[in-house]
């Protein structure tokens, strides 16, 4: 059964292959690619070659090459630059095998880019939204967005290079960093951008502004460099005060040292997702969303005023990866994905049925950590546990602050909290 041959081609066409790359495509029966790529060498095919477009049909363009492989036939599949980043190469020899297979790259679009630049490149996190139109980018968006790998690309790493599409352009991904809060950031980002690369109309762009990015078209295909210098802030720690939040006389906030403990009681791993309810100014669900950098927190929060601080904190830090929702809970639940993590800061009343629809929604191997500042809430939680034959434990929080008094300081106790936490299994971690 003869191999299947991958070659890399760029916009400059038959004039930038190879004479191996040449060759096969003069004798091959069969050539896939996308339209594009297609227009580019059929000029050059023999009269009799098929020739398919897989724009759109990538799992029935592997139908055409197991059959064409099976008659004996010489089939060629055409990617843009290197098959094997961000292209069609890695797809085909996870379905097809090594070995079936025979890989000729160009050199890559990224490569091609960061010459135009004159920019190094082994630092930089590759990745793409050449994927479908889901609108423009709103904070809060959920990881179904069309730009959400990317933007999360983006807030972990300094250097990114991206592939866009039509729809998602360099320009939309300029407005989505500055509805991200990124543009009132006080280290600039900054926007590289190649258009068109090895055409005639090959335009290049250095160190735009997100402003003056996001007022410009780009002719497609486009790549597009983003680089800034936001230095990540603690992962979890914060002190209260770095909270935008309201401030009756004992405060409405998580205390950090409660924080601190239920956040470790809820034992989250990178790609954690995290149900946050009654997220009040935001403390909790926000260092969840940075322990769970490759995760994702839901969050709901029903009083108006909370929930505006909780949006205009995840704006500040730049945590991309948290939606908030405004209502009371359990109401809107139903439509989030089963989590690994469930936070119960408040309950609205609802206490019980909370537990039981957390503890039924968990993940396996997963926890539902509550915090209590009233005894009735304490009893309510602890008899719905033993009710449902639960595994749970509970742990006694109460601090102390030192406080100034004339030229001495003396110790201030916060109220105490209890800090539940309940397992969906048998079997307590």
């Amino acid at each position: 059964m003869k191999r299947v041959h991958i070659l890399g081609i760029l916009d400059d066409g038959w004039a930038g292959l190879g004479d191996r790359a040449r060759q096969l495509l003069a004798s091959a029966d069969l050539v896939i690619g996308v339209g594009r790529t297609l227009e580019l060498v059929r000029p050059h095919l023999a009269p009799a070659c098929a020739v398919r477009d897989m724009g759109g049909a990538l799992m029935q363009a592997l139908e055409w090459v197991t059959s064409a492989r099976s008659a004996g036939q010489c089939v060629v599949v055409l990617a843009t630059g290197d098959p094997l980043c961000h292209g069609v190469g890695s797809y085909l020899i996870g379905k097809l095998g090594r070995g079936t297979l025979e890989v000729l790259p160009a050199p890559s679009t990224l490569q091609l880019a960061f010459a135009r630049w004159q920019k190094p490149w082994q630092d930089v996190r590759i990745a793409s939204c050449h994927s479908k139109d889901a609108g423009e980018w709103q904070p809060g968006a959920t990881p179904g967005h069309g730009l959400y790998s990317l933007m999360r690309a983006i807030a972990l790493h300094p250097r990114v290079f991206a592939f866009t599409s039509p729809e998602n352009d360099p320009a939309r991904l300029a407005r989505a960093l500055l509805a991200a809060g990124y543009g009132s950031a006080g280290a600039p980002v900054r926007l590289c951008v190649a258009s068109r690369l090895l055409l005639a109309d090959e335009a290049i762009h250095q160190e735009l502004s997100l402003e003056q990015a996001a007022a410009m078209d780009f002719p497609e295909p486009a790549v597009v460099l983003v680089e800034h210098e936001l230095q990540p802030g603690p992962a979890f720690g914060l002190e209260d005060e770095a909270y935008q939040q309201r401030t009756p006389e004992n405060g409405l906030i998580t205390k950090q040292e409660a924080r601190a403990l239920s956040l470790a009681r809820l034992a989250l791993k990178p790609d954690a997702r995290v149900w946050d309810i009654g997220a009040g100014s935001g403390s909790v669900g926000l260092e969840c969303a940075r322990l769970a950098p490759l995760g994702h927190v839901w969050a709901i929060e029903k009083n108006a005023a909370d929930a505006a601080n909780a949006r205009a904190n995840s704006l500040r830090f730049h945590i991309g990866n948290y939606t908030l929702v405004e209502g009371k809970a359990p109401s809107g639940l139903a439509t989030w994905p089963d989590p690994d993590a469930v936070f119960i800061g408040g309950s609205g009343g609802e206490l019980a049925e909370l537990i039981d629809l957390s503890l039924a929604r968990l993940r396996p191997g997963g926890r539902l950590v509550m915090n209590f500042v009233t005894l009735e809430n304490l009893a309510t939680a602890t008899q719905t546990l033993k009710d449902k034959g639960g595994v749970w434990d509970v742990v006694q929080i109460q601090a102390s602050r030192s406080q100034p008094i004339l030229h001495m300081h003396r110790m201030v106790a916060q109220n105490p909290v209890w800090i539940v936490t309940a397992w969906n299994d048998k079997v307590n971690p």
